[in-house]
């Protein structure tokens, strides 16, 4: 048994076959399906052509898998070690957002560097996700329960979002702190302590709403009489129901979408690309991309409960919900659940940004599975 460990270190070429076959290659070929799945929506969206939108999408793709397996292979010592540098830059990026970004329908969300357009906000999630998983990970559940230990925390996650809402982009600004607050509860949080924290909110929302942008007010109410303004600030929605009702139950046919093909729907490529599909292909393909998505999100559950350490499973569960909350924005928004907010459908929708930091979420999440009996070697602190 000795000589065996000492074979293996000394042939790391095996180390690495060794983890790559230990990687869930069935959830790695779920993501290549909703990978396809978007460059035919893409395609359709240019309709039946693979330029200017499949084409670049499935390259980014392509980059996006090497980056994932590469990350994947990565010991979780070695990206734990990686939490302040990314929570840092991701900072940098989203000040820099603010001083010099790139102005997209009212909001500065993009920042040009080397000619390619990035979104630092979906960098910060990873970052924010990482950062916190190492720092939970240090602390056991009996100090969870030391309202004391929770402020530096809360303070980390406090910050990417009011940057975010300076942009302003309200619906990721939500996203992550929606992340943030499920990484806190599962971490050991108490339940009174995040009753104490939400109760409020409610009868903050007056002093919220004032502080909105005008088109922030307009969403909202648009979302609440969408018909009063069918020209206007009701459009999207009222077009992106129509699209959905059109399809009915098998769907029009794939690039036979009316509202989509004669441009009556906005933003098809990206915010209501769902919205899209489902008028091609009906409820029995809505309800098919919908499962698929439930499939992935359920395989990044798994991973985080059968992880043996407690940074492996907070950081699987905090990628897990991120995917979550992207997936189940966008749907209600489409649907006109919830106002609409400019949350794209990951993995589908067209993005450089998106794309690639939710592969290297994915590639995250796999390196969790891999290495999910590793003891990590960060032992906790000792309990007060």
């Amino acid at each position: 048994m000795v000589f065996e460990k000492r074979l293996l270190r000394a042939e790391p070429n095996l180390k690495i076959l060794s983890k790559l076959w230990r990687i869930n290659w069935l959830y790695v070929g779920l993501i290549c399906l909703l990978a396809a799945v978007g460059y035919i929506a893409l395609y359709s969206a240019a309709g039946g052509a693979d330029y200017p939108y499949a084409r670049p999408q499935m390259m980014r793709f392509a980059i996006g898998f090497v980056v994932m397996i590469s990350v994947a292979l990565t010991p979780l010592r070695f990206l734990a070690k990686l939490a302040w540098p990314l929570y840092g830059l991701g900072i940098v990026l989203l000040l820099a957002v603010l001083h010099m970004g790139h102005v997209g329908k009212g909001a500065e969300r993009w920042i040009v560097i080397g000619g390619i357009a990035l979104q630092p906000s979906e960098l910060m999630k990873i970052g924010l996700v990482l950062l916190l998983a190492t720092w939970f990970h240090k602390i056991s559940w009996k100090q969870m329960g030391n309202p004391l230990r929770l402020v530096v925390p809360a303070f980390l996650v406090l910050v990417p979002v009011v940057l975010i809402l300076k942009e302003p982009n309200l619906g990721t600004a939500v996203i992550v702190g929606c992340i943030g607050a499920s990484i806190f509860f599962v971490a050991g949080m108490r339940l009174w302590l995040i009753l104490l924290l939400v109760c409020p909110i409610p009868f903050a929302f007056e002093f919220i709403y004032s502080h909105l942008h005008d088109y922030q007010k307009a969403r909202i109410t648009t979302f609440l009489h969408p018909e009063s303004d069918p020209l206007g600030a009701g459009y999207n929605i009222i077009q992106s129901k129509i699209a959905l009702g059109s399809g009915g139950m098998w769907g029009q046919g794939f690039l036979h979408g009316t509202q989509a093909q004669l441009n009556f729907l906005p933003e098809k490529q990206t915010d209501f690309i769902f919205t899209m599909l489902s008028e091609e292909w009906g409820f029995v393909g809505g309800a098919c991309i919908i499962g698929l998505l439930l499939l992935i999100i359920i395989g990044g559950m798994i991973f985080a409960i059968r992880s043996k350490n407690q940074f492996g499973r907070l950081l699987a569960l905090g990628l897990t919900m991120n995917f979550f909350f992207y997936c189940a924005v966008n749907l209600s928004m489409v649907m006109g659940a919830i106002p609409v907010g400019g949350v794209p459908l990951p993995m589908v929708s067209y993005g450089g940004s998106a794309m690639l930091t939710v592969m290297f979420g994915f590639g995250l999440l796999l390196s969790v599975q891999v290495h999910k009996d590793s003891t990590f070697g960060m032992e906790k602190k000792t309990e007060d």
